[in-house]
C-alpha cells in the first residue's frame, strides 16, 4: 500500500493528512512532507493518521522528530487520531503519554 499525503490549513493549524503505511520505506517521504512544513516556521501542527493502515516503529520515530523540533522552536504538535489501530500503537509504545493525541482537531487553537 502507498503513502498518501495531503496538506490544509484549518484555524490555526497546518494539517497534515496521511493514509496508508507508514514503514521504513516510506518513512523518508513522509519526514520530508513534514520537515518542509517546519520550514515555513508552522507553529501548530497537527498529523492526521486517521487514514493509516499501518505504522512501524520508523514512522514513530517520524513523528517522535517532529514532536522535538517543534518543542524547541515553541510549537504545538497534535496527532488527529480516532482508530483503535492507531491508538492501540501509540498504548503499547507509550508514546500516548508523549504525544497529545485527540479524536478531532481541537477548535481552540
Amino acid at each position: 500500500m502507498e503513502l498518501t499525503i495531503r496538506t490544509r490549513t484549518d484555524g490555526e493549524y497546518t494539517v497534515v493528512a496521511v493514509g496508508g503505511e507508514i514503514d521504513m520505506f516510506t518513512a523518508t517521504e513522509l519526514r520530508e512532507a513534514l520537515h518542509a512544513e517546519l520550514a515555513k516556521n508552522v507553529s501548530r501542527l497537527a498529523i492526521d493518521v486517521n487514514g493509516v493502515e499501518f505504522c512501524d516503529s520508523t514512522g514513530l520515530g517520524v513523528i517522535i522528530g517532529v514532536l522535538r523540533r517543534l518543542r524547541e522552536s515553541g510549537g504545538k504538535l497534535v496527532i488527529v487520531c480516532a482508530r483503535q489501530q492507531m491508538l492501540k500503537i501509540f498504548q503499547l509504545t507509550g508514546l500516548d503519554t508523549v504525544l497529545d493525541i485527540r479524536a478531532e482537531l481541537p477548535a481552540d487553537g
